[in-house]
Protein backbone atom coordinates (compact mmCIF):
# COMPACT_ATOMS: atom_id res chain seq x y z
CA UNK A 1 0.00 0.00 0.00
CA UNK A 2 1.84 3.08 -1.25
CA UNK A 3 1.04 6.44 0.33
CA UNK A 4 1.85 9.99 -0.78
CA UNK A 5 2.04 12.83 1.80
CA UNK A 6 1.29 16.44 0.86
CA UNK A 7 -0.74 19.56 1.55
CA UNK A 8 -4.47 19.19 1.05
CA UNK A 9 -6.31 20.66 -1.92
CA UNK A 10 -10.02 21.33 -2.37
CA UNK A 11 -10.40 17.96 -4.04
CA UNK A 12 -9.33 16.22 -0.81
CA UNK A 13 -12.11 17.71 1.30
CA UNK A 14 -14.69 14.98 0.74
CA UNK A 15 -12.12 12.29 1.54
CA UNK A 16 -11.03 14.04 4.73
CA UNK A 17 -14.61 14.37 5.92
CA UNK A 18 -15.26 10.71 5.11
CA UNK A 19 -12.20 9.73 7.18
CA UNK A 20 -13.41 11.74 10.18
CA UNK A 21 -16.88 10.19 9.99
CA UNK A 22 -15.34 6.73 10.16
CA UNK A 23 -13.14 7.47 13.20
CA UNK A 24 -14.55 7.28 16.74
CA UNK A 25 -12.71 8.66 19.76
CA UNK A 26 -12.44 6.20 22.69
CA UNK A 27 -14.30 6.71 25.94
CA UNK A 28 -17.48 5.71 27.70
CA UNK A 29 -19.30 7.54 24.92
CA UNK A 30 -17.55 6.91 21.59
CA UNK A 31 -17.87 9.97 19.39
CA UNK A 32 -16.98 10.87 15.84
CA UNK A 33 -16.05 14.52 15.43
CA UNK A 34 -17.37 15.32 11.99
CA UNK A 35 -16.70 18.44 9.93
CA UNK A 36 -19.58 18.92 7.51
CA UNK A 37 -19.86 20.51 5.01
CA UNK A 38 -16.25 21.82 4.84
CA UNK A 39 -13.32 20.49 6.91
CA UNK A 40 -11.33 23.70 6.56
CA UNK A 41 -13.96 25.77 8.39
CA UNK A 42 -13.22 23.88 11.61
CA UNK A 43 -9.47 24.38 11.07
CA UNK A 44 -9.93 28.14 10.71
CA UNK A 45 -11.00 28.51 14.37
CA UNK A 46 -7.89 26.70 15.68
CA UNK A 47 -5.58 29.61 14.89
CA UNK A 48 -3.94 31.57 12.12
CA UNK A 49 -2.18 30.31 9.00
CA UNK A 50 -3.62 26.82 9.23
CA UNK A 51 -2.22 24.14 6.94
CA UNK A 52 -3.80 20.75 6.31
CA UNK A 53 -1.57 17.74 5.65
CA UNK A 54 -3.11 14.65 4.04
CA UNK A 55 -1.94 11.14 3.20
CA UNK A 56 -3.32 9.73 -0.06
CA UNK A 57 -3.21 6.11 -1.12
CA UNK A 58 -1.61 5.44 -4.49
CA UNK A 59 -2.89 5.13 -7.15
CA UNK A 60 -6.57 5.64 -6.18
CA UNK A 61 -5.98 8.89 -4.23
CA UNK A 62 -8.16 8.01 -1.23
CA UNK A 63 -7.44 10.14 1.86
CA UNK A 64 -6.10 7.77 4.54
CA UNK A 65 -4.61 10.27 6.97
CA UNK A 66 -4.92 13.92 7.97
CA UNK A 67 -3.43 16.46 10.38
CA UNK A 68 -3.77 20.22 10.81
CA UNK A 69 -1.06 22.71 11.82
CA UNK A 70 -2.02 26.24 12.86
CA UNK A 71 -0.53 29.11 14.85
CA UNK A 72 -1.96 30.96 17.81
CA UNK A 73 -0.96 33.74 20.20
CA UNK A 74 -1.18 32.66 23.85
CA UNK A 75 0.07 33.51 27.32
CA UNK A 76 2.85 31.30 28.70
CA UNK A 77 4.05 32.14 32.22
CA UNK A 78 2.27 35.46 31.85
CA UNK A 79 4.12 36.44 28.66
CA UNK A 80 2.82 36.62 25.11
CA UNK A 81 4.08 33.76 22.97
CA UNK A 82 3.51 32.55 19.43
CA UNK A 83 3.07 28.77 19.38
CA UNK A 84 1.67 26.12 17.07
CA UNK A 85 -1.25 23.75 17.38
CA UNK A 86 -1.33 20.20 16.04
CA UNK A 87 -4.80 18.76 15.77
CA UNK A 88 -7.23 16.56 13.84
CA UNK A 89 -4.70 13.73 13.62
CA UNK A 90 -6.53 10.79 12.02
CA UNK A 91 -5.22 7.63 10.35
CA UNK A 92 -7.27 5.05 8.46
CA UNK A 93 -7.24 1.79 10.45
CA UNK A 94 -5.96 -0.11 7.41
CA UNK A 95 -2.80 2.02 7.36
CA UNK A 96 -1.85 2.05 11.03
CA UNK A 97 1.55 0.61 11.81
CA UNK A 98 2.82 1.35 8.29
CA UNK A 99 5.03 4.35 9.18
CA UNK A 100 2.37 6.71 7.88
CA UNK A 101 2.47 8.78 11.10
CA UNK A 102 6.26 9.00 10.88
CA UNK A 103 6.07 10.30 7.33
CA UNK A 104 3.39 12.78 8.33
CA UNK A 105 5.54 14.12 11.15
CA UNK A 106 8.49 14.35 8.77
CA UNK A 107 6.46 16.77 6.67
CA UNK A 108 5.29 18.68 9.75
CA UNK A 109 8.92 19.01 10.82
CA UNK A 110 9.84 20.38 7.40
CA UNK A 111 7.08 22.97 7.79
CA UNK A 112 8.46 23.75 11.26
CA UNK A 113 11.94 24.35 9.83
CA UNK A 114 10.53 27.00 7.51
CA UNK A 115 8.67 28.72 10.36
CA UNK A 116 10.21 27.62 13.70
CA UNK A 117 8.01 27.82 16.77
CA UNK A 118 8.99 27.16 20.40
CA UNK A 119 6.25 24.58 20.95
CA UNK A 120 3.11 22.99 19.54
CA UNK A 121 -0.01 22.49 21.60
CA UNK A 122 -1.66 19.07 21.36
CA UNK A 123 -4.49 17.29 23.17
CA UNK A 124 -5.00 13.54 23.63
CA UNK A 125 -8.23 12.09 25.01
CA UNK A 126 -7.84 9.80 28.04
CA UNK A 127 -8.14 6.20 26.94
CA UNK A 128 -6.58 6.78 23.54
CA UNK A 129 -3.72 4.44 24.39
CA UNK A 130 -2.67 4.07 20.77
CA UNK A 131 -2.03 7.81 20.32
CA UNK A 132 -0.34 8.11 23.72
CA UNK A 133 1.89 5.14 22.96
CA UNK A 134 2.97 6.34 19.53
CA UNK A 135 3.41 10.01 20.40
CA UNK A 136 4.46 10.03 24.06
CA UNK A 137 5.59 6.72 25.57
CA UNK A 138 7.36 5.25 22.52
CA UNK A 139 8.30 8.36 20.61
CA UNK A 140 10.00 7.56 17.34
CA UNK A 141 13.05 9.26 15.96
CA UNK A 142 12.09 12.47 14.21
CA UNK A 143 8.97 12.98 16.31
CA UNK A 144 8.69 16.07 18.51
CA UNK A 145 8.99 15.48 22.24
CA UNK A 146 5.60 15.67 23.97
CA UNK A 147 5.60 17.11 27.51
CA UNK A 148 2.41 16.95 29.54
CA UNK A 149 1.45 20.38 30.87
CA UNK A 150 -2.10 19.89 32.16
CA UNK A 151 -4.86 17.40 32.77
CA UNK A 152 -8.00 18.74 31.28
CA UNK A 153 -11.65 17.81 31.49
CA UNK A 154 -14.54 18.65 29.20
CA UNK A 155 -17.90 18.61 30.95
CA UNK A 156 -20.99 18.08 28.84
CA UNK A 157 -23.56 19.87 31.01
CA UNK A 158 -27.02 18.41 30.53
CA UNK A 159 -29.52 21.17 29.73
CA UNK A 160 -33.17 21.25 30.65
CA UNK A 161 -35.48 22.84 28.13
CA UNK A 162 -37.70 25.74 29.25
CA UNK A 163 -41.01 24.64 30.75
CA UNK A 164 -42.92 27.29 28.85
CA UNK A 165 -43.01 27.75 25.12
CA UNK A 166 -42.98 31.50 25.51
CA UNK A 167 -41.51 33.75 28.14
CA UNK A 168 -38.42 33.42 30.24
CA UNK A 169 -36.24 30.29 30.51
CA UNK A 170 -37.12 27.66 33.09
CA UNK A 171 -36.69 28.75 36.71
CA UNK A 172 -34.49 25.69 37.26
CA UNK A 173 -31.53 27.87 36.38
CA UNK A 174 -32.70 30.64 38.65
CA UNK A 175 -31.77 34.27 38.29
CA UNK A 176 -28.20 35.52 38.47
CA UNK A 177 -27.12 36.75 41.87
CA UNK A 178 -28.54 40.19 42.56
CA UNK A 179 -25.20 41.16 44.05
CA UNK A 180 -23.78 41.28 40.55
CA UNK A 181 -26.87 42.29 38.68
CA UNK A 182 -28.14 40.40 35.70
CA UNK A 183 -25.26 39.58 33.34
CA UNK A 184 -25.87 41.05 29.92
CA UNK A 185 -26.55 38.34 27.35
CA UNK A 186 -27.36 40.77 24.55
CA UNK A 187 -24.73 43.19 23.39
CA UNK A 188 -26.81 43.99 20.38
CA UNK A 189 -25.68 44.78 16.87
CA UNK A 190 -22.75 47.13 16.37
CA UNK A 191 -25.23 49.99 16.02
CA UNK A 192 -27.06 48.99 19.21
CA UNK A 193 -24.24 49.80 21.63
CA UNK A 194 -21.08 51.87 21.44
CA UNK A 195 -18.22 50.12 19.66
CA UNK A 196 -16.23 50.39 22.88
CA UNK A 197 -18.24 47.43 24.24
CA UNK A 198 -16.18 45.01 22.20
CA UNK A 199 -13.02 46.91 23.08
CA UNK A 200 -13.88 46.58 26.77
CA UNK A 201 -14.29 42.82 26.45
CA UNK A 202 -11.00 42.45 24.60
CA UNK A 203 -9.21 44.58 27.20
CA UNK A 204 -10.67 42.47 30.04
CA UNK A 205 -9.63 39.20 28.40
CA UNK A 206 -6.14 40.55 27.79
CA UNK A 207 -5.82 41.81 31.38
CA UNK A 208 -7.03 38.59 32.99
CA UNK A 209 -5.56 36.16 30.45
CA UNK A 210 -2.03 35.93 31.95
CA UNK A 211 -3.48 34.18 35.02
CA UNK A 212 -3.96 31.06 32.87
CA UNK A 213 -1.40 29.15 30.87
CA UNK A 214 -2.22 28.79 27.16
CA UNK A 215 -5.08 31.28 27.23
CA UNK A 216 -5.57 32.93 23.86
CA UNK A 217 -4.68 36.57 23.32
CA UNK A 218 -7.77 38.24 21.92
CA UNK A 219 -7.94 41.52 20.04
CA UNK A 220 -10.98 43.51 18.96
CA UNK A 221 -10.49 42.42 15.36
CA UNK A 222 -10.02 38.81 16.44
CA UNK A 223 -13.26 38.81 18.41
CA UNK A 224 -15.13 40.57 15.63
CA UNK A 225 -13.88 38.01 13.12
CA UNK A 226 -15.54 35.18 15.09
CA UNK A 227 -18.87 36.31 13.68
CA UNK A 228 -17.92 34.46 10.48
CA UNK A 229 -17.74 31.24 12.51
CA UNK A 230 -20.89 31.46 14.62
CA UNK A 231 -19.96 33.70 17.58
CA UNK A 232 -21.47 37.18 17.52
CA UNK A 233 -21.82 39.98 20.06
CA UNK A 234 -25.29 38.64 20.84
CA UNK A 235 -23.70 35.46 22.23
CA UNK A 236 -21.46 37.10 24.86
CA UNK A 237 -22.64 37.19 28.48
CA UNK A 238 -20.96 39.67 30.83
CA UNK A 239 -21.13 40.13 34.60
CA UNK A 240 -20.21 43.46 36.16
CA UNK A 241 -19.18 44.73 39.57
CA UNK A 242 -19.52 48.45 40.19
CA UNK A 243 -19.71 49.01 36.46
CA UNK A 244 -16.53 47.12 35.58
CA UNK A 245 -16.48 43.71 33.90
CA UNK A 246 -16.15 40.91 36.47
CA UNK A 247 -16.55 37.93 34.16
CA UNK A 248 -17.25 36.79 30.62
CA UNK A 249 -18.63 33.60 29.06
CA UNK A 250 -19.78 33.29 25.45
CA UNK A 251 -22.12 30.75 23.91
CA UNK A 252 -20.54 29.49 20.68
CA UNK A 253 -22.64 27.44 18.29
CA UNK A 254 -20.35 25.68 15.79
CA UNK A 255 -22.88 23.14 14.57
CA UNK A 256 -22.83 24.68 11.08
CA UNK A 257 -19.38 23.15 10.52
CA UNK A 258 -18.54 20.86 13.49
CA UNK A 259 -20.68 17.96 14.68
CA UNK A 260 -20.33 15.28 17.36
CA UNK A 261 -22.00 11.99 16.44
CA UNK A 262 -22.51 9.07 18.86
CA UNK A 263 -20.97 5.83 17.60
CA UNK A 264 -21.46 3.65 20.67
CA UNK A 265 -21.00 3.14 24.41
CA UNK A 266 -18.54 1.25 26.58
CA UNK A 267 -18.10 0.40 30.25
CA UNK A 268 -21.09 0.80 32.52
CA UNK A 269 -22.86 2.99 29.95
CA UNK A 270 -23.31 -0.04 27.69
CA UNK A 271 -25.96 -1.41 30.05
CA UNK A 272 -27.81 1.90 29.89
CA UNK A 273 -27.56 2.16 26.10
CA UNK A 274 -31.30 1.50 25.51
CA UNK A 275 -32.07 4.66 27.52
CA UNK A 276 -29.45 6.81 25.77
CA UNK A 277 -29.37 8.41 22.31
CA UNK A 278 -28.94 5.77 19.63
CA UNK A 279 -25.64 5.40 17.74
CA UNK A 280 -25.69 7.69 14.73
CA UNK A 281 -27.39 10.47 16.69
CA UNK A 282 -25.84 13.92 16.44
CA UNK A 283 -25.49 15.61 19.81
CA UNK A 284 -27.04 19.06 19.92
CA UNK A 285 -24.29 20.85 21.81
CA UNK A 286 -22.71 24.29 22.02
CA UNK A 287 -19.52 25.54 23.66
CA UNK A 288 -19.00 27.74 26.71
CA UNK A 289 -16.24 29.88 25.23
CA UNK A 290 -14.06 32.83 26.29
CA UNK A 291 -14.44 31.73 29.92
CA UNK A 292 -12.72 34.40 32.03
CA UNK A 293 -13.62 35.30 35.63
CA UNK A 294 -11.83 38.07 37.54
CA UNK A 295 -10.32 36.73 40.74
CA UNK A 296 -11.83 33.28 40.03
CA UNK A 297 -14.95 34.40 41.90
CA UNK A 298 -17.24 31.31 42.07
CA UNK A 299 -20.41 33.40 42.42
CA UNK A 300 -19.71 35.28 39.19
CA UNK A 301 -18.85 32.06 37.36
CA UNK A 302 -21.99 30.31 38.59
CA UNK A 303 -24.15 33.29 37.64
CA UNK A 304 -22.75 33.44 34.11
CA UNK A 305 -22.79 29.66 33.67
CA UNK A 306 -26.48 29.52 34.61
CA UNK A 307 -27.22 32.35 32.20
CA UNK A 308 -25.42 30.64 29.32
CA UNK A 309 -27.08 27.30 30.14
CA UNK A 310 -30.51 28.95 30.06
CA UNK A 311 -29.81 30.60 26.71
CA UNK A 312 -28.44 27.37 25.24
CA UNK A 313 -31.49 25.41 26.42
CA UNK A 314 -33.84 28.04 24.99
CA UNK A 315 -32.06 27.69 21.62
CA UNK A 316 -32.70 23.95 21.60
CA UNK A 317 -29.31 22.56 22.63
CA UNK A 318 -29.09 19.43 24.78
CA UNK A 319 -25.58 20.00 26.15
CA UNK A 320 -23.24 22.86 26.96
CA UNK A 321 -19.56 21.89 26.68
CA UNK A 322 -17.21 23.45 29.24
CA UNK A 323 -13.46 22.72 29.31
CA UNK A 324 -11.32 23.39 32.40
CA UNK A 325 -8.00 22.35 33.89
CA UNK A 326 -8.39 19.84 36.74
CA UNK A 327 -6.46 22.39 38.90
CA UNK A 328 -8.84 25.21 38.05
CA UNK A 329 -10.64 26.55 41.15
CA UNK A 330 -13.76 27.04 39.02
CA UNK A 331 -14.06 23.37 38.10
CA UNK A 332 -16.07 22.37 41.18
CA UNK A 333 -18.69 24.98 40.29
CA UNK A 334 -19.17 23.46 36.84
CA UNK A 335 -19.12 19.91 38.23
CA UNK A 336 -22.11 20.73 40.44
CA UNK A 337 -24.26 20.72 37.29
CA UNK A 338 -25.46 17.36 35.89
CA UNK A 339 -22.82 16.34 33.38
CA UNK A 340 -20.79 13.72 31.56
CA UNK A 341 -17.01 14.16 31.86
CA UNK A 342 -14.46 13.64 29.07
CA UNK A 343 -10.90 13.78 30.48
CA UNK A 344 -7.87 14.50 28.33
CA UNK A 345 -4.25 15.64 28.64
CA UNK A 346 -2.63 18.71 27.17
CA UNK A 347 0.89 18.59 25.82
CA UNK A 348 3.44 21.02 24.49
CA UNK A 349 5.52 19.32 21.82
CA UNK A 350 8.81 20.58 20.44
CA UNK A 351 11.49 19.41 18.07
CA UNK A 352 14.94 19.32 19.72
CA UNK A 353 16.56 21.34 16.95
CA UNK A 354 18.23 24.11 18.90
CA UNK A 355 15.61 26.60 17.75
CA UNK A 356 13.38 28.77 19.93
CA UNK A 357 12.15 27.10 23.10
CA UNK A 358 9.75 27.91 25.89
CA UNK A 359 10.46 28.14 29.59
CA UNK A 360 9.04 25.34 31.78
CA UNK A 361 5.54 26.30 32.80
CA UNK A 362 4.82 27.41 36.35
CA UNK A 363 1.90 26.21 38.47
CA UNK A 364 -0.77 28.45 36.92
CA UNK A 365 -3.73 26.35 35.68
CA UNK A 366 -4.28 26.21 31.93
CA UNK A 367 -7.27 27.50 30.04
CA UNK A 368 -7.66 26.13 26.55
CA UNK A 369 -10.85 27.19 24.83
CA UNK A 370 -12.15 23.81 23.63
CA UNK A 371 -14.09 25.54 20.87
CA UNK A 372 -10.73 26.28 19.23
CA UNK A 373 -9.63 22.63 19.03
Amino acid sequence: MTVAIGLASETDDAGVRRLLRSQAMPGRVRLSFCREPDFSLGCAVTGEEYQIVVARSVPDGDVVGVACRSIRQVFLNGCEQRIGYLGQLRVDERYRGRWLVSRGFAMLEAMHRKDPLPAYLASIVEGNDEATGVLVRRRRRGFPEFREVARYVTLALRLRRPMQRWGRPSSRWGRPSSRWGRPSSRWGRPSGRPSSSLEEIAEFLRREGPRRQLSSIWTVDGLRGLADYGLTLDDICVARREGAIAGVIALWDQSAYKQSVIRGYSGWLRAAAPLLPRPGTELRSAYASLVCIAGDDPAVFESLLREVCAIAAARGFDYLLVGLDTRDPLLDVARAHPHVAYPSRLYLASWPDGGPCYEPLDARPAYLDIATL
